[in-house]
């Protein structure tokens, strides 16, 4: 994770005006995006745990606008990189230029950063450019650091990577590897809206030209909100909890569920009980509680699960979705089972 959870706010910020920044935040973004409030949690959420989230959802849901309705809603830096076929990694971390001294010729190199050095990244359609691409993301992603031009450069805090993909457009598309989706705090799908709130976008969005978001958060409070979502004090038994959800997808695990052996080809990572931990945490601190429950680990399990349970070719066949393991997982691993009462 960033090394920003370290960090501490200089300006004095206590626990509760920082959850009243996460929660004015979500209502200032609430104002502009109708309809997806689910949706909306589950990226703060990504952002207070300090990782990323990838939103996969067909065209027009309003991914993009989401992600920059956040962004203008923080006095972040914000920057967009459209994923294409062509796309190389120096377009993403950065290129040196020769430039020479019109006093002296002399040339010399000089690194110029690319559009990652920034707060707030968004990835648009990531699976539309080639792994090697995709790859120069893998290292910002987990060390938040960029290695260019022979030498390691720091990115700015808060980093945070929001990604979206088109599930249905697979023409001329590069399936995100199992390594980078590891990186992905959350897998957040966006669905389409209700009836009542699809008239409610359309009268929103037919009219005057919207106004712009007023600011909430800064950077101190965002890293201060990671920090104090770090802190947040999780329980042996909810620790157990986590770790049994995870190793009850694994087929080879004894004790795992029948549908887990039959259609599972590999199970979740250590790094999915990680996710699993400071999402409940995050869901905790988004509802201005100081500790963690296991229905908070129960409300991030679908996002951190779906894109680390890989299904086998037997699945497929058979109809077998991967929501369908999760929520077998989840009622087969009981919070009481870990020492937590119900």
């Amino acid at each position: 994770m960033a090394s920003g959870i370290e960090h501490r706010t200089s300006r004095g910020d206590s626990r509760a005006d920082l959850v009243a920044a996460a929660q004015h935040l979500r209502a200032a973004v609430a104002s502009r995006i109708l309809g997806q409030e689910q949706v909306l949690d589950e990226i703060l959420m990504a952002l207070l745990a300090g990782g990323h989230a990838l939103l996969v959802g067909v065209p027009g849901l309003a991914k993009t606008l989401l992600i920059r309705s956040v962004a203008e809603a923080m006095r972040l830096e914000f920057r967009r990189i459209q994923f294409t076929p062509d796309l190389v990694p120096s377009d993403i971390t950065g290129t040196e230029l020769l430039e020479e001294d019109a006093a002296t010729g002399r040339r010399e190199f000089r690194f110029v950063r690319g559009p990652i050095f920034t707060n707030i990244l968004l990835a648009d359609e990531i699976n539309r450019t080639p792994p090697r691409t995709q790859a120069a993301l893998l290292e910002a992603m987990q060390e938040h650091r960029v290695t260019a031009a022979g030498q390691t450069l720091a990115l700015p805090e808060p980093f945070f990577v929001l990604a979206t993909q088109n599930p249905i457009e697979q023409e001329g598309t590069y399936p995100l590897p199992e390594a980078q989706l590891d990186r992905f705090l959350f897998d957040v799908r966006i669905r389409y809206p209700s009836a009542e709130d699809e008239v409610a976008v359309l009268r929103a969005t037919t009219g005057l030209e919207e106004r712009p978001l007023e600011p909430v958060l800064d950077a101190q409070e965002a890293l201060g909100l990671q920090c104090l979502t770090r802190g947040l004090p999780a329980a042996d038994a909810l620790l157990r909890y986590a770790a049994s959800l995870v190793r009850a997808t694994r087929p080879e695990e004894p004790g795992a569920p029948d549908l887990v052996s039959r259609y599972v080809r590999w199970g979740a990572g250590p790094r999915a009980g990680q996710a699993l931990v400071l999402g409940a945490k995050a869901h905790a601190v988004l509802a201005g509680r100081h500790v963690t429950h296991p229905d908070d680990v129960r409300r991030v399990v679908h996002p951190v699960l779906r894109h680390r349970v890989l299904l086998n070719y037997e699945a497929e066949a058979d109809g077998v979705t991967v929501e369908q393991v999760i929520d077998v997982v989840l009622t087969a691993v009981r919070p009481s089972e870990s020492g937590i009462p119900l």
